[in-house]
């Protein structure tokens, strides 16, 4: 999950999300997000998901980290930890 800065508390809305029209090996599911002049914006606390397969729990881990990676907008956070011991 990418949140916007300052979540879970008070965070800013309207920050511009660069690198979605990249290709994925994931699927980038869209929360807290609008469309304004077409880009797609933050509009929430949980701004997207990002979801990926894998033969292992490694590999689709994997996938998702490196598809957080071709993503950006100001104050974008999210947990490094996800599935990090069901991977190893």
């Amino acid at each position: 999950m990418l949140a916007s800065g300052g979540y879970p508390g008070k965070y800013e809305k309207g920050k511009e999300i660069k690198g979605l029209h990249g290709e994925f090996e994931s699927i980038i599911i869209h929360a807290g997000t609008r469309l304004e002049d077409g880009k797609v914006m933050t509009n929430g606390g949980r701004v997207m998901g990002v979801v990926s397969l894998g033969e292992t729990v490694k590999e689709a881990r994997e996938r998702s980290y490196e598809a957080v990676k071709k993503i950006s907008f100001m104050g974008m956070q999210y947990r490094s930890d996800i599935g990090k011991i069901a991977s190893e």
